[in-house]
């Protein structure tokens, strides 16, 4: 399992790093776009696609949230070593979680991570395992409907329909049996006894209209973890593509603050 890494920005490099990571059924380029070219300051922004996502190849599994975690560190070596700047990540619901795992597993390397709608560990195990037998037999297609009003706040997909419809349709070509082992590996995670352990700087971030991963998921890890939670007005599920502005000005203040 071999992430495909985008460069969403480049600024050179002497700028810091930023790894980002996605959502369960979106691609990191259409998610994170917005967001990484509104950061303030000099960074540069490298994204990482799911198995069967966006431009990763397919994967059928099983794999858990710690395979996930450990491919996206190797694959993105290179990168980090030619970086003078400790690296930093921030991950969007199944993405967030490989933060959580990244921060437990290597937190000797890695400067901070920022947790964006996501939790210690999201949904039931049952429900998850249930969702995997659908799309396994159904394909992705059958998610679009159902996502469309998870993921996006309420007059989203009116105000912003370019980028709605360009998320909603990576999902439905997202490969079924890559999408059923992502869902599985959700189902595994759980981390809610180890956020004391981690030990680097946190930053919880929630979408206002969040049905997911809502606000008490942000604050459980910040708590848990000695870190911030803030709340994004008018989002849902995928802040960083509903309010690029509003999440770039916390993570740009989450970076400096940490490089000060």
């Amino acid at each position: 399992m071999t992430p495909t890494l985008s460069l969403l920005r480049d600024d050179g490099p002497d700028a810091p790093l930023l790894i980002v990571g996605p959502s369960l059924g979106t691609a990191v380029t259409p998610l994170w776009d917005a967001c990484a070219r509104a950061l303030t300051g000099p960074v540069t922004v490298a994204g990482w696609d799911l198995p069967g996502h966006g431009r990763s190849a397919p994967d059928p599994g099983p794999f858990t949230v710690a395979d996930l975690a450990e491919s996206v560190w190797a694959a993105t070596t290179a990168l980090r070593q030619q970086n003078s700047h400790p690296t930093r990540y921030a991950g969007v619901s199944l993405g967030g979680t490989v933060g959580l795992q990244l921060a437990l597993d290597h937190r000797d390397a890695l400067a901070g991570a920022a947790i964006i709608c996501s939790g210690a560990r999201i949904g039931e195990p049952d429900a998850w395992h249930e969702r995997a037998d659908l799309v396994r037999r159904a394909g992705t297609p059958v998610m679009v409907s159902g996502s469309a009003q998870r993921w996006f706040a309420p007059g989203f997909l009116e105000r912003d329909p370019g980028t709605g419809t360009t998320l909603l349709n990576g999902l439905q070509h997202t490969e079924k049996d890559s999408y059923a082992a992502c869902c599985e590996a959700l189902a595994g995670f759980d981390v809610r006894n180890r956020l004391s352990d981690i030990t680097i700087p946190i930053l919880a971030i929630a979408g206002e209209h969040d049905q997911v991963t809502p606000l008490p998921f942000a604050q459980e890890i910040a708590e848990g973890t000695g870190g911030r939670a803030e709340l994004v007005p008018d989002a849902a599920h995928l802040a960083p593509a509903e309010q690029p502005a509003t999440v770039a000005g916390l993570l740009t203040r989450f970076l400096t603050q940490e490089d000060a």
